[in-house]
């Protein structure tokens, strides 16, 4: 942890979050809140906007993994669960939830600095997988929508595929909008047309 953390610590036994608040003050200076209500969780989190939130629950239950999730929104930040007990239908649940960490057998405090280092690098590993497949998608659109647009050329003008293309990108330059810009607007006269 090269640079201080926001870091939510959500604990409800008092002893328990002082040890890991001091094991958290010792990997570096980082900014630790901790919330002993779990209840509460979601409201602070977005309050607070923690880069990364660290919950030590003896016995996970679902409906604690739900709250947490809602709470917490992994999908927005690294979460790491320590817990006691093994449960595969929890664990299921946690990583199904978006939790970055879910680490059994208890919070020890030379433990906690790699597995938040690790939360952290999984998160962000997951997000750029989710940004890539979102560009993927948004190209794999685009470029539909442009085949639409040039069969609906070729149909009208009775002109080639690259013809068609050369007329979109043509018309897109002298815009100064790009392709896919043009063909969805040519596609969307077509469907008010038709």
């Amino acid at each position: 942890m090269s640079k201080p953390l926001s870091i939510i610590v959500a604990e409800p036994d008092r002893d328990r979050a002082l040890m890991i608040v001091d094991s958290l003050r010792e990997a570096g200076d980082n900014d630790i809140r901790v919330i002993s209500e779990i209840s509460g969780l979601s409201r602070q989190i977005t309050e607070i906007q923690p880069d990364i939130v660290i919950v030590d629950i003896t016995s996970p239950t679902r409906d604690m993994i739900e709250e947490l999730t809602l709470a917490t929104s992994p999908l927005e930040r690294p979460v790491a669960v320590f817990t006691d007990r093994s449960d595969d239908s929890m664990t299921k649940a946690a990583i199904e939830a978006g939790v970055s960490a879910y680490v059994v057998d208890d919070l020890r405090p030379e433990r906690l600095r790699p597995v938040i280092a690790a939360a952290i690098a999984r998160f962000n590993m997951f997000r750029r997988m989710r940004d890539e497949l979102n560009e993927t998608k948004r190209a794999l659109e685009e470029r539909k929508t442009i085949d639409r647009a040039k069969g609906l050329l070729m149909k009208a003008r009775g002109i080639g595929e690259d013809e068609a293309y050369a007329l979109l990108r043509k018309t897109a330059m002298n815009q100064g909008k790009k392709i896919s810009d043009v063909a969805q607007a040519l596609v969307t006269a077509a469907d008010l047309l038709s």
